[in-house]
């Protein structure tokens, strides 16, 4: 399965931890480092103090020309340059889930503008969406961006301009986990 990923917190792996904080909800327990691999769910690694499992999906909330223009400004993930990331997993409430698709795709983008903010950091900040509601993971998403140090102050505004937004009031745990690539 290509589009599964494991991110597996622990003593070992290609990112260091800067910071671990929780934003809402319960913590993660802290660890030194983070390796993302593919994965196929099946293989664990017992050295991990915690595993995440995501997969790649389809753009739920999003329109062609919406797809196209993420499409062709986007940067793939692992530049050489992009040597800072962001995991931030995260979780939405019942009341998001028990919203109709019309009704989030309006609260996640006509109301609060997510991929027009996202585009307007493209290319600079790389970023990845991994679903895992339907994995039964305890957050629904795992969001993953890369960025140069030098692009740091642009990824604080993101997530600043994405965290006030209305579809953020319905985020009931959230950790924020700051990583520098480490090989």
């Amino acid at each position: 399965m290509h589009n599964c990923y494991a991110f597996d917190g622990g003593n070992a792996g290609d990112w260091r931890v800067v910071s671990m904080s929780p934003r809402c909800g319960a913590a993660l327990e802290s660890v030194e480092y983070i390796d993302v691999r593919r994965s196929d769910r099946r293989e664990e690694i017992p050295t991990s103090t915690w595993t995440l499992h995501g997969q790649i999906s389809n753009l739920r909330y999003a329109t062609r020309a919406e797809v196209t223009t993420l499409r062709s400004t986007q940067e793939a993930l692992g530049r050489p340059e992009a040597r800072q990331a962001a995991l931030i997993p995260i979780k939405k409430s019942e009341a998001w889930w028990n919203l109709a698709q019309d009704e989030r795709r309006s609260l996640f983008e006509e109301q609060s503008q997510h991929t027009a903010i996202g585009v307007s950091y493209l290319p600079a900040i790389a970023r990845q969406l991994y679903h895992c509601r339907d994995l039964r993971q305890p957050f629904d998403f795992l969001t993953w961006f890369e960025y140069a140090p030098e692009n740091a102050g642009a990824f604080e505004e993101l997530v600043t301009k994405l965290r006030l937004t209305t579809e953020w009031r319905y985020v009931e745990r959230e950790m924020d986990i700051r990583l520098e690539r480490y090989r």
